[in-house]
């Protein structure tokens, strides 16, 4: 059809999908228990939202459903690609701990668990296994010392603790 029968007020613009986590590419979508419990309550709630959609302008209704359906599809290839990686007292940091580190030389004791890329929040203190200070504390066991590189700088942490949770 030509341009010249199409009124500009028709033309809708594709609505904008927010991305998931970057989960980086050849990395495995590790998750714990309870974030592919989360995964699977976030898809039940998005679906219910799509059930239940009121809007009265037709044209808010076709947004709002393609909204709902393109979040879908990214979490399904989440849900699909999610791989449980148990929680093992191995002595050693591991996807799934919860660490008590210091920065050296003796600084506030902090403490982060280590989760997938989609349960990750750094107000929960939940950090994702593919972030940098992550990767420099895994493999180390309580007294050790990882070195977390920031730029020019590094930085030593001190492993206080380690423990596993269900």
């Amino acid at each position: 059809m030509s341009r010249g029968f199409v009124k500009e007020d028709d033309q809708e613009e594709a609505p904008i999908i927010p991305p998931r986590a970057a989960l980086p590419v050849g990395e495995t979508n590790y998750v714990t228990k309870n974030g592919l419990a989360a995964l699977k309550a976030e898809k039940l709630e998005l679906e219910n939202e799509l059930l239940n959609l009121t809007e009265i302008d037709e044209r808010e209704l076709r947004r709002s459903k393609a909204i709902i359906v393109g979040k879908l599809q990214l979490l399904n290839e989440r849900l699909l690609s999610a791989r449980i990686l148990e929680n093992t007292e191995s002595g050693e940091v591991r996807f799934g701990a919860t660490v008590s580190y210091q920065i050296e030389p003796n600084s506030k004791l902090n403490t982060i668990t280590i989760v997938g890329v989609d349960e990750a929040d750094v107000k929960k203190m939940k950090i994702a296994f593919t972030a940098p200070i992550a990767r420099a504390l895994v493999g180390k066991k309580v007294g050790e010392i990882a070195e977390l590189k920031l730029g020019n700088e590094t930085r030593l942490l001190k492993i206080i603790d380690i423990h596993y949770t269900s």
